[in-house]
């Protein structure tokens, strides 16, 4: 009589561990030397000074196309002003009468803005005159530095 075979198991079918080295191993630690950061700081450094001031520069440029767009609109509504009573708001009236219709005036058919009268960019309220003296209306900010006729305001005007 013949005895059955064992089947085999899970362990049985597992290879064999590699043997044991008789020397400690050494341990490799993986990571970046000194020298190594100190280049990548240096780098980041310069790309920063050369970055840097180019992108804060921007930020005046843009808030000074903000306000000409500005200017613009609020030309063209006063134009729409003119077509409907007939005038541009006086100096008392200013530029208010874009959005809520003055007292006694029947042929208002505003308001002229779509949202309320904004600000310039740097917080303070456009200026306005009419009769201006270069032209029916004076419209203008005051620039960054709120000082009327400075070199900052160049181009902030419409006249």
């Amino acid at each position: 009589m013949s005895l059955p075979l064992p089947t085999p198991t899970i362990a049985a079918v597992r290879p064999a561990p590699p043997p044991r080295a008789s020397h400690p191993r050494r341990i490799v630690e993986r990571g970046f030397t000194l020298l190594e950061l100190l280049v990548v700081m240096v780098i980041l450094g310069l790309l920063a000074g050369y970055v840097g001031p180019k992108l804060f520069s921007q930020i005046g440029k843009s808030e000074a196309k903000v306000a000409r767009a500005q200017i613009d609109a609020l030309g063209k509504a006063l134009d729409q002003y003119r077509l409907d009573v007939g005038r541009y708001p006086s100096t008392a009236q200013g530029l208010a009468a874009l959005s809520q219709p003055p007292a006694g005036e029947a042929r208002w058919a505003g308001p002229y803005l779509a949202r309320s009268l904004p600000p310039d960019p740097w917080g303070r309220p456009y200026g306005y005159r009419a009769p201006g003296e270069h032209g029916d209306y004076d419209l203008w900010s005051d620039g960054p530095d709120g000082q009327a006729g400075s070199e900052a305001t160049t181009g902030l005007r419409n006249w």
